[in-house]
This record gives C-alpha cells, structure tokens and sequence, in this order.
C-alpha cells in the first residue's frame, strides 16, 4: 500500500482517461497532461494507460509499505526522498517505510508518480480515473491508502530524462471550430494578436482566460465539445474545457487545441500568458 500521510493540495489517481460513454454525459477525464503521465510509464515499462497519481500546486506525503521503482514526471516540487533531494523527471528504487515528500515549487501546475505496475484502485467504466460522482472520490485525502505490487527485481532503462523548457508566453496550436466563421474580423484580430492571461477560475474541468474577444448574441443549441474545445460566452469571455469538462454545450464552440496544447496548458496557473495560434 502507499500511505498517504499529507494530501497536498488536489491529489488524485488518474490513467489515459474514460473512453465510450461520452454519449452518457460522462467526461473522458484521465491526466490532464497525457504526456507527463505516459513518460512516467515509459520510464518504469509500464504499459501507456497505468494509473498514476497526478499532483496539482503542492505535493503529498507518501510512505511506501512494499519494495518498488518509481519514476516523478511533469511539475517540478523539490522531490525528496527520506529527506534527501532527488532529481525530477527521475527514476528511483524505493522499499518498505520509505517516504516521499515534495518542498518547494520551481515550475509547472501537475506532477506525475508511476509505480512499477501502476496503482490498483478499482476501476469503474474501464478506467481508474477519480471522477465524482462516478467515484468514491476526486482527491486523495490524509490516512488513504493506495494499493500497488510489490516489485523486487527491475533494471530501469532510463533514470533521467530532460524536461523540456516551458516557455514564458505559451502558444497555443489551434483549429477553427463549428462555430469559428461567427466571429467578425474584430474578434479575430483580438483572438490571435494578443495574449491572454489565465484567471482564477482554473481546473480539470476547464480554464477560464481574463481578456475578453467582444460581446456576441449568437444563440445556438447545446451541442458535443470535448477537452480542448474553446467556447465563447456572450459577454465576450474564453473557456477552455479541459479533461473532466462536460460533454456538450451551448456557448459557440471557436476553437479545438491540439492534444499537445492542452497538455502544456494543464501545467499553468492562475496569472501566466497564453496566446492562440490557428494552424489548419
């Protein structure tokens, strides 16, 4: 079992998501940035959908109770080791009544652990994803605890890896949505000649940006988004829905991020700079 001795701030058991119920009003869920996760895995040779935990601004405190390898992706939170700093984007050998605590916050939103086979919490709908109400939980809490096997014997490949740099204004690669040909030039002017900064109102289930792109009344029916899909309300405000948003909508739908881009924005907060990029 891990022991989770301290929650840290949002800490939660996520795999490459939920897929086949979206028509359910069910989200795809999974890491929100799918990249960080399955590097983690690949780092331990776990297969690409094992469940790892994703840690949101500030990290837990985990006591191992069996022998293992773990490997810590995404994020950068000071990682140590029985006290003892150890390298991010790293894989490392653990073994019973060690512990894992996170200080001080360098860079990025979410950090990844994988375990060697990957954390057993139950699956519901084909995925062990956190997602209230479908689970019991949306976060790990003080005194859970997490199942996973114990592994003795593995010679990891890799032991580091070199993150890459985060850029201070990210661009975000973009292409037109449904309805994207509602905008005037105006809007389109403001949507790709400036930057936007990120609000407080930020999380799995989207992102919200400050600056605005012009009010609008286009009235439409609800209809299918999906994560990276950026609405446009009326009084001119951008939502990015992110991986547990919902399955449909009824704002214009402007824009569709690349996979790539809705991972790099899953690692910023409230106050960085984004700008939108439309490729084809």
């Amino acid at each position: 079992m891990l022991k989770v001795k301290k929650s840290g701030f949002f800490t939660s058991i996520q795999d490459n998501g939920r897929y086949g119920f979206r028509h359910l009003g069910v989200p795809v869920s999974g890491a929100m940035d799918k990249a960080s996760a399955k590097l983690a895995n690949a780092m331990l040779e776990n297969e690409e959908d094992t469940a790892v935990l994703e840690i949101t601004m500030s990290g837990p405190i985990l006591e191992f109770t069996k022998d293992t390898w773990v490997a810590i992706t995404g994020a950068h939170f000071s990682p140590q080791l029985n006290g003892v700093d150890i390298d991010n984007h790293s894989t490392f050998r653990v073994v019973a009544g060690d512990q894992l605590t996170f200080g001080g916050h360098v860079d990025g939103l979410r950090a990844y652990i994988a375990v060697k086979g990957g954390f057993k919490t139950a699956k519901v709908l084909n995925s062990r994803s956190f997602y209230l109400p479908l689970t019991e939980k949306d976060h790990l809490l003080a005194g859970m605890e997490v199942p996973y096997d114990e592994t003795l014997s593995f010679e990891p490949k890799i032991i580091n890896v070199i993150p890459e740099e985060i850029e201070r204004i990210l661009t975000l690669r973009s292409s037109p949505a449904p309805e994207f040909d509602l905008l005037n030039d105006e809007q389109k002017e403001l949507l790709f000649n400036q930057p936007f900064t990120i609000a407080k109102e930020n999380n799995r289930m989207a992102y919200q940006l400050q600056e605005l792109v012009g009010e609008h009344q286009n009235a439409m029916l609800t209809s299918a988004t999906l994560p990276g899909t950026v609405q446009l309300t009326p009084g001119g405000k951008l939502i990015i829905l992110m991986r547990d948003g919902q399955t449909t909508g009824g704002y214009p739908r402007i824009l569709q991020l690349s996979e790539e881009s809705i991972n790099y924005l899953a690692q910023r907060a409230y106050g960085d700079k984004v700008q939108f990029k439309l490729e084809a």
